[in-house]
């Protein structure tokens, strides 16, 4: 068992001492991941990195918070769940630059396959469009809307998706394949 699945194991028993133990370990990786989305962002962002970081990982070793609590089984779910989080953390900045108080009121522009497979400047109503429709894509087939998770909302390459899901990169890319496709075909549909 490495390092980090027994931190992850200690946390969950209650050790609140391993967390501060575990974020060393991941915060690299996390960093990585959380600077790799931003800089895809268009336009002005307030959220750093390390803020993204931070806040997704206080929200993954939270007791507080119910919503983020989990019971890990192991560092290929932790990471699963930090990609979740940051996606949430992301949707959730969106939605508050998107409001009509803040000029949300932009007109809405259809989302292109390039943006799906590199969101660079990406905007706040094409961010959404996308969360929503994966939100859709998860409840007919989560095992495709993971690896969009990890591929679009943290910038992971098909081999560290791979590495991340324990699978085959050649499966990846088949999943990735049909995910991008099936969204696209909802979004047009909007």
């Amino acid at each position: 068992m490495g390092e980090v699945t027994q931190l992850l194991s200690r946390l969950d028993r209650g050790d609140v001492s391993s967390a501060s133990e575990l974020l060393p370990l991941v915060y690299a990786e996390l960093r990585k991941l959380a600077a790799a989305r931003l800089a895809k962002e268009a336009g002005p962002i307030t959220l750093q990195a390390t803020a993204l970081v931070h806040e997704a990982y206080l929200r993954l070793v939270s007791s507080e918070d119910d919503q983020y609590a989990h019971k890990w089984e192991g560092r290929r779910h932790f990471f699963a769940a930090a990609s979740e989080s940051m996606r949430r953390i992301l949707v959730e900045a969106a939605r508050k630059r998107q409001a009509l108080q803040r000029g949300g009121d932009l007109a809405r522009q259809e989302l292109h396959e390039s943006r799906l497979m590199a969101p660079e400047g990406q905007r706040d109503d094409e961010l959404l469009a996308v969360s929503e429709a994966l939100d859709r894509l998860a409840a007919t087939d989560a095992e495709a809307a993971e690896i969009v998770k990890l591929r679009y909302f943290t910038g992971l390459s098909i081999e560290e998706v791979a590495d991340v899901l324990d699978t085959s990169p050649r499966t990846i890319k088949r999943r990735w394949a049909y995910a991008r496709v099936w969204l696209m075909d909802v979004l047009q549909k909007e």
